[in-house]
């Protein structure tokens, strides 16, 4: 029998071999199921990220691209701008100064005509060389504004040529990206191809043996080194009727702690009658029990369009127990899922066989205690029957002692009285009544009066 601790209520309780057996393998089976769905599912999960990945990637490239691009056509669109201003206000800022220059000179054209009014001749020949000058200036400004204008005009120009000569190098670019684009459409094109001429190879290639000489191969190549003490090896036992492909087996400390038996599956693409992996189910779980296995997986090349044995590791635990399919492409990945998932469980295992040992320890304790105090109770009633037997004894002494104690102190009054008697006894006394013997006393009395002085009676 085995107790077992509960570790809601601290009721502890004991169950057999073969129901401790049972929690054992449920406990194991549940952890180990659990692992490898978890482990499945991040797999698929795993698959379908980097396939978003790399279209989000390749999509980012190019948006970041086309948002360089534009940025620069909106820098120079607002440098063109800027240098539009400046122009205008350039212009402005001409006109401004010419209309300023024209009414500063109209003014002193009025002075002078205010002064040749007066009748001064060299003031009319100041106001004929004002005038020389101020047309002179006038006509300066006219060169200055039209250098001005040509300038602006350029400006305009250079501008428009490097607007022109960006928008040249966004397309070129543009194109680069887009060719870029299709030249990677084209490699994951060409890369679809080759999976698939790949598959087409595959499934003519690996016939019969050739897909048992593919799992060995990888095994002994990139699984070897990982499990150095594992068995794989090809199941030539057909004693019972029936044999599988190869079985996998590993120990850790002395203790095996996961058995796989591997069917492997295909036939050519022209064959007439095609199979099912489901078809093989029931011999792969015969093969599984009949060589102590826990675990059966069936490498299949079979079915090959089918979208549920395409995507990657496919469990059938519904129709038979730990079992599962998949394509030899997964064979590494199912060895090392059911190998770090079964791992843990010895971790179970041996808390399992710790706890299995203090149980019996305190049982052991318990076993002990109830022993000792068994002999204790043993001891302690003969010591107590054996006290009350002494104390029987010493009652029954001390009631003798109390008849000897009082037969004593009968003894005493007797021997008091007795005393007491003696001490009133008298030869008046024993003589009274007896005649003879007051004779003699008498005879005997005169005798001594005749012998002596006499003898005072007491």
């Amino acid at each position: 029998m085995r107790e077992l601790k509960c570790p809601k209520c601290g009721n502890v309780f004991s169950v057999d071999e073969a129901d401790y057996a049972s929690i054992v393998n449920q406990v194991k089976g549940a952890e180990f199921d659990a692992e490898v769905n978890r482990r499945i599912a991040e797999l698929h999960h795993q698959q379908e990220a980097e396939e978003k990945a790399r279209a989000a990637t390749a999509e980012k490239a190019h948006q970041s691209e086309l948002f360089k691009k534009d940025q620069a056509i909106s820098a120079k669109d607002g440098e063109i701008a800027r240098l539009k201003e400046q122009i205008s206000a350039m212009g402005d800022r001409q006109k401004l100064a010419v209309g300023t220059a024209v009414a500063d000179k109209d003014k002193e054209i009025a002075a002078l005509k205010a002064a040749i009014n007066k009748g001064s001749q060299d003031l009319e020949i100041a106001v004929l060389k004002e005038r020389q000058q101020a047309k002179e200036a006038a006509q300066a400004k006219d060169a200055e504004i039209a250098e001005l204008r040509s300038q602006a005009k350029l400006a305009a120009s250079e501008a428009s040529l490097r607007e022109k000569q960006m928008q040249a190098e966004y397309e070129g670019k543009l194109q680069v990206v887009k060719s870029e684009a299709a030249s990677r459409l084209r490699v994951a094109e060409e890369e679809v191809e080759r999976l698939k001429d790949f598959k087409t190879r595959l499934s003519t290639k690996m016939v019969g043996e050739s897909l048992e000489v593919h799992c060995s191969t990888v095994f002994e190549s990139e699984l070897r080194a990982l499990l150095p003490n594992a068995y794989f090896e090809k199941d030539n036992d057909a004693s019972g009727g029936s044999k599988g492909d190869f079985i996998f087996r590993d120990t850790e400390d002395g203790q095996e702690y996961i058995s796989i038996m591997f069917e492997m599956k295909n036939e050519m693409e022209d064959t007439a009658t095609k199979h099912k992996n489901e078809d093989f189910f029931r011999k792969l779980d015969a093969d599984r029990n009949a060589k102590g296995c826990e675990y059966a997986v069936l490498v299949s090349l079979l079915e090959p369009e089918s979208e549920l044995y395409n995507g990657g590791i496919v469990d059938v635990s519904h129709r038979y127990p730990k079992m599962y399919v998949i394509r030899p492409q997964f064979f590494k990945a199912i060895i090392t899922l059911l190998v770090n998932a079964a791992k843990k469980t010895i971790d179970y295992q041996r808390q399992l066989a710790i706890a299995r040992s203090q149980s019996i320890d305190v049982t052991n304790f318990e076993g002990q205690l109830e022993a000792f105090k068994d002999a204790f109770g043993r001891n302690y009633r003969l010591a107590s029957e054996k006290f009350k037997t002494a104390i029987d004894e010493i009652d029954k002494s001390i009631a003798h002692l109390q008849k000897i104690k009082d037969a004593l102190i009968g003894s005493e009054n007797n021997l008091r009285l007795a005393n007491d008697k003696a001490d009133n006894l008298t030869i008046k006394r024993l003589t009274r009544g007896n005649p003879t013997m007051k004779a003699k006393f008498d005879e005997a009395k005169k005798n001594q009066l005749d012998e002596g002085p006499e003898v005072q009676e007491p």
